[in-house]
C-alpha cells in the first residue's frame, strides 16, 4: 500500500553526548536499547528505518535539549550541538534532515543561531522543549526567535518537556510514584505544551509574524478536539476579538508522534484538514512497528495518504 509514497517521519530523536551529560532531572530513558538508538546515526537507525519503510527522518534532540541552559553557556553549547548534528546529517543527506536546538535563554542569540542553522547548515527549522528556564515562549523577550523563523519561512516545533517543579508538585506528585508517566506523556506533557500553544495565540505573535508556522506533536496535544470550545469561549461578548480557530488552523500543523489513534486522526482531519497533518513515530521512544501497523490499517485515499505520509512534510520543510 505504501509503495511509491515516500514516508517522512518528522519527530525522530537523538542525543548529543555533551548536552545529554547535562541532564539531571530524570528525563533520560530507562531502557538501554533506547540509549543505544539515541546515539546511533548509521546502521542501527537506518536499518530500522528501512525495515519499517521510513525514507527520511527529520532528527531533533530529545528533551529538555537546550531550554534549561543559561547565558553564554547555552549559546556555545547549542552551536556545538548543531554543528555535530549537521555533520551526522551530511553523512546520509538523502535519509536525514534536522531541526536546530536553540539557546532560548538568550533570544537574540537564538535567532542568530536559527538563521545560521538554516542558511549555513541546511536545517529545516527548530525544536524547543517545554518552557525556557521556567518562562513560556510567548513572553515578549522571545519574539526575535519567532520573527526570524517567520522571515526564514521555517517552522518552530513545540515539543514537551517535564513540567515545572511547582506544577509537578501541585498536580502530579500524589500519583507520580505509582504512575510515573502521568507527569510525562500520559498527561503532564500535553498540558504544558497545549498551554504554550494557546498562550502563543493569545500573545498576538501571529499578528506580527503573519506567515509563522508552528508544529505540535501527539495530534496537537488535544487542541484539535477542543477547538470549537476554545474558540467559542474566547469569542464571548465583552472580550477582545479573538479568532482562535482561524489562527490555529492557519498557523499550526500537527504530527502523529507517539499517538496512533484513528478517531484522533478523523477529528483532526475534520477540524484542520489533511494538509496540516504529518506522520511521525517519536523514535526511539516509540518503536516503528506500532506506527506502521496503524498506518496500514487506515482507510484513506491515495492522495490524502501521500500527503499524510510525506507530502505535507516535504512541502512545509522544503525537503
Amino acid at each position: 500500500m505504501l509503495r511509491n509514497m515516500p514516508v517522512v517521519a518528522i519527530e525522530e530523536h537523538y542525543w548529543d553526548r555533551e548536552l545529554a551529560d547535562l541532564f539531571a532531572d530524570g528525563e533520560s530513558p530507562r531502557r538501554p536499547n533506547q540509549l543505544q538508538r539515541l546515539y546511533d546515526f548509521d546502521e542501527l537507525r537506518i536499518g530500522e528505518m528501512d525495515a519499517a519503510g521510513v525514507d527520511i527522518q527529520v532528527i531533533s534532540h530529545g528533551a529538555p535539549s537546550t531550554q534549561r541552559l543559561k547565558g553564554q553557556d547555552a549559546v556555545d553549547i547549542a552551536s556545538r550541538v548543531n554543528d555535530r548534528l549537521a555533520a551526522h546529517v551530511a553523512r546520509h543527506p538523502k535519509r536525514y534532515a534536522a531541526f536546530a536546538a536553540l539557546p532560548t535563554d538568550v533570544p537574540e542569540a537564538a535567532a542568530r543561531e536559527l538563521e545560521r542553522c538554516v542558511k549555513q547548515l541546511g536545517f529545516k527549522g527548530a525544536m524547543t522543549h517545554g518552557l525556557s528556564n521556567g518562562e513560556f515562549l510567548d513572553m515578549p523577550r522571545f519574539r526575535p526567535i519567532f520573527q526570524t523563523a517567520d522571515a526564514l519561512d521555517v517552522p518552530i516545533y513545540l515539543h514537551p518537556a517535564n513540567p515545572a517543579p511547582a506544577v509537578a508538585e501541585a498536580y502530579y506528585n500524589d500519583y507520580a510514584g505509582a504512575y510515573p508517566m502521568v507527569i510525562r506523556p500520559a498527561w503532564g506533557f500535553t498540558v504544558e505544551t497545549a498551554t504554550q500553544a494557546i498562550r502563543l495565540v493569545l500573545s498576538g505573535v501571529f499578528r506580527d509574524c503573519r506567515n509563522l508556522q508552528i508544529i505540535l506533536g501527539h495530534f496537537g496535544e488535544t487542541l484539535p478536539f477542543l477547538l470549537w470550545r476554545i474558540n467559542q469561549a474566547l469569542s464571548r461578548p465583552g472580550q477582545d476579538e479573538m479568532r482562535f480557530r482561524d489562527i490555529f488552523c492557519n498557523h499550526f500543523h500537527v504530527t502523529t508522534s507517539g499517538h496512533f489513534s484513528t478517531p484522533a486522526l478523523l477529528c483532526t482531519m475534520l477540524e484542520m484538514g489533511i494538509d496540516r497533518i504529518m506522520f511521525s513515530v517519536d523514535w526511539p521512544f516509540v518503536a516503528h512497528d506500532g506506527a506502521m501497523d496503524w498506518v496500514k490499517s487506515l482507510q484513506m485515499n491515495d492522495s490524502d495518504m501521500a500527503k499524510f505520509l510525506g507530502g505535507n512534510a516535504t512541502r512545509l520543510l522544503k525537503l
